[in-house]
């Protein structure tokens, strides 16, 4: 199945999950996408825990992209948990690119795919931080995605 995901494919947005995972449908199966390339800022689902500073306009944002749409998906294999890591295109235009440029997701500061380029990624990365569009506009109290989810393991642990 792995191999399969390695190529390109269209498929129908039908949930999103936050600003880089979302459920689609397609050649009868469905799958969970996660972008191969971006981190956005990260939703609590325990109660009373707050949720990471524009991580609710950053899913809204996705939903306005690609909620509901038929996007082309260039799958690079799949995560940890078995989510299939993609680029995401609706329209012609990359939507990870997209969610980066207006400050509501970074590049993802883990292991990338070998063979994708970032050069896109990078240029709106550089334009939303010197803008400080969207996230960006913390300032020094932003915290990285993945800084976050690292701070709530260890706040997990200690309880």
């Amino acid at each position: 199945l792995l191999g399969s995901f390695a190529s390109a494919g269209q498929f129908r947005v039908k949930w999103i999950y936050d600003g880089d995972t979302f459920k689609a449908e397609g050649n009868d199966i469905e799958i969970v996408v996660r972008f191969a390339a971006i981190d956005a800022p990260e939703i609590s689902y325990r109660k009373g825990e707050p949720s990471q500073p524009f991580s609710d306009k950053s899913k809204r944002m996705l939903m306005d992209l690609i909620l509901n749409k038929t996007v082309d998906i260039k799958g690079y294999g799949l995560d940890k948990q078995n989510r299939v890591l993609a680029v995401v295109y609706y329209g012609g235009r990359n939507i990870g690119v997209e969610m980066i440029r207006e400050g509501l997701a970074e590049i993802y500061r883990g292991e990338l795919p070998e063979r994708l380029d970032l050069g896109d990624y990078r240029q709106a990365e550089f334009q939303a931080r010197t803008s400080r569009k969207g996230m960006w506009n913390q300032g020094d109290a932003y915290v990285s995605p993945r800084e976050w989810r690292e701070r709530e393991r260890r706040r997990e642990k200690a309880y």
